[in-house]
């Protein structure tokens, strides 16, 4: 099934200021990322008839896309708020890719950004990380999101003799290629000792081993392919697009080790026509360091069972067989909540321009794009191309 393949293309792609942003208000950073796409792509707001946003966790609006509509004075005929979690960011690129080819729309603006490092209390981050557990079999005991994912390690380690080792090579390669992206927050290169001896935090997860928190915003923007080529950039199409639900609380995962990812990832290979062995590099949602080794086995770049050994050999950093998180990942580039994979959006946009400078991977043509949201529950997967196809 073809479905959506090589019908829209994104032709424009920014990110805001990131990392501690005091002076802009979640509202502000999500227009900023909108102006800045929009002048990538050349087009003023009076072009712009569709747009996406995500609700804000440090700025909520009951209405959030029409509430930046109206802030911006836009007026589209597409206008969709989507729900929370990292699934959805990249779930909302088919739909805006349906609205366009169906002719609900012609040029869509998504735009997402919050505040979490600046414009929540403590009190407030931790009342939203232990909101997610279910409400009578999980909060009661206490366990936080961190927590939910050392279960994931937990169990992984069990399973297949996984070591800490593992998940600790993860955070080296995302931070080796932050090093490389002078917008990264955290750019200092660290070693597996420097993960494995920073403070624990829910065993056997450490403190790099888990994902920034962040102020920051980033948009695209998405139109019908007939036109890509009356913008300035080399234009980026979606070829394949898949979703994949498994639970929603982690007490009724059926699998702790393996997860829906093997649905969304089949679902995107087929509408696009290729698989694993395609990909340049993928971009993977890396809020803790299990969930990237867990991805890599689902979605087919290695054996279940040899996600260790498989970020052990060197493959996912850049030379390697498939480059991960190129910008630096939510472990070290940004992780502002719901937009966090924005950034793996807009980084795979720059990668296959071929405007990535000192962290480009050679010669891409085609990424993968992974999302997840809640605690390994939903899954988003994009496949992205230069060509049509």
């Amino acid at each position: 099934m073809t479905g959506l393949r090589g019908k829209v293309a994104i032709v424009g792609a920014a990110d805001t200021e990131l990392g501690s942003v005091p002076h802009m208000s979640a509202t502000q950073l999500c227009v900023d990322a909108a102006l800045r796409a929009m002048a990538d792509a050349g087009i003023e707001k009076k072009d712009i008839d569709g747009l996406i946003t995500c609700n804000s966790m440090a700025q909520p609006y009951m209405y959030h896309a029409e509430a930046i509509a109206e802030y911006m004075q836009i007026f589209p005929r597409y206008c969709m708020s989507a729900g929370a979690g990292g699934g959805t960011t990249f779930s909302v690129l088919h739909h805006a890719a349906s609205a366009i080819a169906t002719g609900m729309a012609d040029t869509i603006l998504i735009s997402m950004a919050d505040s979490l490092r600046s414009g929540l209390s403590r009190d407030q981050a931790m009342a939203m990380q232990s909101s997610s557990g279910h409400a009578q079999f999980e909060t009661p005991y206490g366990a936080t999101v961190p927590a939910y994912y050392g279960l994931i390690a937990q169990a992984h380690m069990a399973q297949y003799g996984t070591r800490p080792e593992h998940f600790a090579e993860i955070a080296v390669a995302c931070r080796h290629h932050a090093s490389l992206n002078p917008g990264a927050q955290m750019r200092e290169p660290i070693t597996v000792d420097d993960v494995l001896n920073s403070r624990m935090i829910a065993d056997p997860l450490h403190l790099l081993d888990c994902s920034l928190v962040s102020d920051g915003g980033a948009a695209i923007i998405m139109t019908r392919a007939e036109r890509a080529g009356d913008f300035p950039h080399q234009p980026v199409y979606l070829l394949g697009a898949g979703e994949g639900y498994g639970h929603e609380h982690i007490s009724q995962a059926h699998s702790l080790t393996t997860s829906a990812a093997v649905d969304s990832g089949r679902r995107a290979y087929e509408m696009a026509g290729l698989g694993p062995a395609d990909m340049d590099f993928a971009q993977l949602y890396d809020c803790f360091t299990p969930t990237v080794l867990i991805e890599l086995e689902d979605l087919g770049f290695c054996a279940k069972g040899e996600g260790g050994d498989f970020v052990q050999s060197g493959a996912i950093k850049l030379g390697g067989s498939i480059p991960v998180n190129t910008h630096g990942g939510l472990l070290s580039h940004c992780h502002p909540g719901n937009p966090g994979s924005m950034f793996a959006l807009t980084e795979a946009v720059t990668q296959l321009r071929h405007g990535a400078g000192a962290r480009q991977v050679a010669a891409a043509e085609v990424a993968l794009l992974h999302a997840q949201g809640g605690i390994m529950s939903s899954h988003s997967s994009l496949i992205l191309g230069r060509d049509r196809q």
